[in-house]
């Protein structure tokens, strides 16, 4: 970490998104497009239709994947010394491993590697990995983190009363518990989204047509050999491309995190107000400051870190979405230079999960506001009472309640009072007499069957 680094990322909370260089750095990308051509390689000398690549021994097949298993720091400073020269990064990688391989038994394959292939071969494997492995490995691990914290609290929570809001208004009251499980519900269909993700891998020269391979060797079936190549790497093969895999796929990864951050967002922003409206507390972590004025302040900064860091996310990624699918014929390079910012995207919205999370975990539920603010709520009971006055055939029974709560103070015993006027059954009557705004919250703590 650098006190001189452009990005916050990349600085002052290098401590959280350190697990992120392993899949979105340059030295990644380096790692990744190496794995690439050694796999390329290996792949050559099992197929019996490439006889000038001779079959490797076991040993020399595991020297090779210590390559990729061991890339060090050393190793990327090597490929971008070489790149100097060459001003190209891909090439810079395959003479790297020229020069590594020269002087070992694979001395003798030197001249295939990289062989029929255009640096799009190798860079669009190399980024459809680094973005599978750095979503399900490290970002979807927290995301879930932060889902089932919550969910676990809506659990603990669900028959909390709670006023809640509509317009900012006193509304029908909910429980704690239930409003939470609704994020809970989004995020989860938003994880089964994810997980069906496709990430897709082209392998097929400097246009698409296998052109160099086919004049190379003509009695072998490309098609087949690139798509044996680029799922044995562990993604989906795209048949038909230009220079360039078309990066749709990459558009419906970036709006599904979008969409999972927009939640995230609501989510942050409920929390900033619940905490405004003291249904839950935040504990006081010993040596924090609050303000630099007013030392009694404990502001909700984890939600406020991460409502920011979301909408950086969220314009990183639909640039992304909306940029890479369009290309300049068979290609241009903007794609290239857009697509190393992914993992600051992708940085940003990791980041949000981490506050999210720390910031609720850092929260209490305040069940004396709670109740403060539903013992002097009992206008949203007249919604009950005029239900009950329709369903027994009373006239207007909305204006009455209108004309009796709209823009007044009612009490329990003005509630009572009216409740005890109105001509209904004794049943109904006795129920509603009963109701109060803690108990008025329909089936609430059912409906959490629903995120189980």
């Amino acid at each position: 970490m650098s006190i001189k680094a452009l990005t916050a990322l990349d600085g002052r909370y290098n401590r959280i998104t350190k697990p992120l260089g392993d899949f979105f750095s340059e030295w990644a990308l380096l790692k990744y497009r190496t794995h690439v051509e050694i796999e390329w390689l290996i792949a050559m000398s099992k197929n019996p239709d490439i006889k000038e690549v001779r079959t490797f021994t076991t040993e020399e097949i595991q020297f090779l994947r210590n390559i990729v298993t061991n890339f060090s720091d050393a190793s990327a400073e090597r490929i971008k010394e070489i790149e100097r020269t060459t001003n190209h990064d891909v090439k810079a990688v395959e003479y790297f491993l020229r020069e590594t391989l020269s002087t070992s038994t694979l001395v003798d394959t030197i001249e295939f590697l990289h062989f029929s292939c255009t640096s799009e071969d190798i860079n669009n494997l190399s980024y459809a990995l680094m973005l599978k492995h750095g979503i399900q490995d490290v970002w979807l691990p927290a995301a879930q983190k932060l889902v089932g914290e919550v969910a676990d609290r809506a659990e603990s929570l669900k028959d909390i009363a709670m006023l809640a809001h509509t317009h900012g208004q006193p509304a029908s009251p909910t429980t704690l518990g239930k409003e939470l499980a609704v994020f809970v519900y989004r995020w989860n269909r938003q994880f089964k989204q994810i997980n069906a993700l496709e990430f897709l891998g082209k392998f097929n020269g400097a246009v698409g047509n296998f052109n160099a391979h086919q004049i190379a060797y003509p009695e072998i079936s490309w098609g087949e050999v690139s798509q044996a190549f680029v799922e044995g790497l562990g993604l989906e093969y795209n048949p038909l491309t230009t220079q360039i895999e078309s990066h749709d796929y990459m558009a419906e990864a970036f709006h599904a995190i979008t969409r999972f951050n927009n939640i995230l967002l609501d989510f942050d922003r409920d929390m900033w107000l619940y905490i405004s409206l003291g249904y839950f507390k935040q504990k006081a972590i010993k040596g924090e400051v609050g303000s630099s004025t007013m030392p009694h302040k404990v502001n909700p900064i984890d939600f406020e870190n991460s409502e920011a860091n979301l909408g950086l996310s969220n314009a990183l990624l639909d640039h992304l979405a909306n940029k890479l699918p369009i290309s300049r014929l068979q290609r241009d390079l903007s794609d290239s230079s857009a697509q190393r910012n992914i993992g600051t995207a992708i940085g940003h919205s990791y980041m949000a999960l981490i506050y999210t999370s720390k910031g609720f975990t850092k929260t209490l539920e305040n069940k004396a506001a709670l109740e403060a603010h539903l013992v002097h709520a009992w206008e949203v009971v007249s919604e009950a009472v005029q239900t009950v006055m329709r369903k027994h055939g009373h006239t207007n029974p909305y204006d009455k309640l209108k004309e009796f709560t709209r823009g007044k103070t009612v009490g329990a015993a003005e509630m009572r009072t009216f409740i005890e006027s109105i001509d209904l059954p004794e049943a109904d009557k006795a129920r509603l007499l009963a109701l109060t705004p803690q108990k008025y919250i329909g089936i609430a703590v059912d409906l959490l069957k629903h995120i189980k």
